[in-house]
């Protein structure tokens, strides 16, 4: 397909188009093919970066999401200003998505369990960890602990958001502070990376589960690729940051496809959760 026609197929006859180019593999796909795939690309494999409300909708229990700490925003305390103004683009970011932050967090069932979920909306200011978001964190853990259920947090972000500052920062002590708590305490920390998760939040929070998981293809990372061969001065491997990567050396436990992301979900906490049936023997629904 020559470029020209790539470019009408990609913008369809509507606002959105009805072909997407897969970022990964740069294949064209029917956006409704994409749908009823979970927006997964049938060539590559690669998982689109998803609302949140279609996160909810396939990996918790119908109707039992319950929002908490919406009323936690980010303001502009450094009164930062760009080529726009920071106050603009959060007015812009709440236009263009149902939710006030980059963080969205409540309680939830996955297939009848309780947990607190974290869902991190790239959508809104590409995910970027502020105050607002830190403190969401922290909250969600405290909720975790004490309620005595396992936190369950799919990371998407591009890393601190610059305009905050030193503030932003500081977020990545506080939520670490609150999961080496959880952790003291024996409540379970599942974190999924998807794509992408990078920046100061894969450096905090998003790496500090007790179970890692990903998405296929997720870019996962705390620098860009290009800035660290300018530092390096070496190529660097192929794949690389790609979750597929990152499994084969260790820093993660396991890829998931978002189809199966529920039902693994329910077997890693049914194994962190579940109580012993007999001395020494396995949980019910034990590794196989």
């Amino acid at each position: 397909m020559s470029l020209l026609h790539r470019k009408r197929a990609s913008t369809g006859s509507g606002e959105e188009g009805l072909w997407v180019e897969c970022p990964f593999c740069a294949e064209l796909s029917f956006r409704g093919e994409l749908e009823r795939r979970l927006w997964v690309c049938p060539r590559c494999d690669y998982h689109f970066p998803i609302s949140v409300d279609q996160r909810l909708r396939w990996t918790v229990d119908e109707g039992t999401f319950e929002e908490l700490f919406s009323e936690i925003v980010s303001v502009d305390p450094l009164r930062f200003k760009d080529e726009r103004r920071y106050e603009e683009r959060l007015r812009e970011a709440r236009r263009r998505t149902p939710y006030r932050e980059a963080l969205v967090c409540g309680l939830a069932r996955i297939s009848g369990r309780e947990v607190v979920l974290c869902v991190q909306d790239f959508s809104f200011l590409g995910g970027s960890m502020g105050s607002a978001v830190g403190e969401k964190v922290a909250r969600a853990g405290e909720e975790a602990l004490r309620s005595r259920v396992p936190l369950v947090l799919f990371a998407a972000s591009g890393g601190a958001r610059m305009q905050e500052g030193l503030l932003s920062l500081m977020q990545m002590a506080k939520t670490s502070v609150v999961l080496a708590r959880l952790k003291e305490e024996g409540v379970p920390y599942v974190s999924v990376l998807t794509d992408p998760t990078t920046g100061g939040v894969a450096a905090s929070f998003a790496m500090q589960g007790d179970v890692i998981l990903a998405e296929p293809r997720a870019r996962i990372g705390f620098a860009g690729p290009r800035v660290i061969e300018k530092t390096v001065g070496e190529k660097l491997p192929e794949g690389f940051q790609r979750a597929e990567y990152l499994l084969e050396h260790g820093l993660i436990d396991r890829i998931v496809r978002r189809e199966e992301m529920k039902e693994v979900l329910d077997r890693i906490l049914g194994l962190l959760m579940d109580p012993v049936r007999e001395e020494g023997g396995d949980a019910e629904g034990g590794r196989s």
